[in-house]
């Protein structure tokens, strides 16, 4: 049975995970959360690649036969450097500004990043490429990360902070946001009811999966149950708390000693 590896900066890439197991219910799935080194977004892109590349060696020798970089800030700074250095298909991501760009009836789409994403030379890219006549109002979301980490996903902190980073975005006439960090889908509820029914909120998690099953040929059923193992750079029991609360039942996490 193929075993899909995913990993990011901590817990966000469960957003994405989530998706992948919806689309893939017959692969073993093993996610790699870096929360004793989260958040990317103010880390170098030196560091980003050590970590990347470290997590990404450890999801191979656990028996990956692809790698899922759930991560904006990774993939800006990592994905072309995994994929040079791994023999195995490597699937990054970036925020939604194409499907974005196309929902918008206003012309202006915001994006809630971090620094370290917006910041980056693939984002630039990606806007080059996709924004067209679209405006793109970015907006950088420090604490928010850290929010979803804590399990503090509709506290009277996080909603400030959340109207704090939409407020602008909405104020210049943004109808379309993209959630471009994978952490922030957790926080989808509460967004949603700061920023009104009338604003759509976009995410690459469901995306990401489509790419994953394209990357991976089907294979045949098998008779044992698929199943999913967790590791943590961080400390476990807040990992064991965090985990099952984001994935929904409880589950076990391994301390991740690189």
């Amino acid at each position: 049975m193929t075993a899909i590896g995913v990993f990011d900066s901590g817990v966000g890439g469960l957003s994405v995970l989530k998706h992948i197991r919806d689309a893939l219910p017959q692969h073993d799935l093993l996610y790699a959360a870096d929360s004793g080194h989260v958040p990317y977004g103010d880390k170098t892109q030196d560091y980003i690649r050590e970590r990347s590349l470290a997590l990404t060696r450890f999801l191979v020798d656990e028996g990956a036969a692809a790698v899922v970089v759930a991560c904006n800030t990774a993939t800006a700074a990592a994905a072309d450097y995994l994929r040079e250095r791994v023999a195995l298909p490597i699937v990054a991501m970036e925020p939604a500004v194409k499907p974005a760009v196309a929902a918008t009836r206003s012309g202006v789409v915001g994006v809630l990043a971090t620094v370290g994403t917006l910041e980056s030379a693939r984002f630039a890219a990606l806007l080059e490429q996709y924004a067209g006549d679209v405006e793109i109002v970015m907006q950088a979301c420090p604490g928010l990360v850290e929010q979803v980490e804590a399990g503090e996903l509709d506290s009277p902190a996080t909603r400030t902070l959340v109207e704090s980073y939409t407020e602008p975005l909405i104020a210049h006439g943004a109808d379309t946001l993209v959630l471009g960090c994978t952490h922030f889908p957790f926080l989808r509820p509460v967004i949603a009811e700061v920023v009104g029914p009338d604003v759509r909120l976009i995410d690459t998690g469901e995306a990401v999966a489509r790419q994953v099953v394209r990357r991976l040929r089907a294979e045949a059923q098998t008779t044992r149950a698929p199943s999913e193992r967790f590791w943590s750079t961080g400390d476990l029991d807040a990992a064991r708390r965090i985990t099952a609360k984001l994935w929904g039942r409880p589950v076990s996490v391994s301390m991740l000693a690189r």
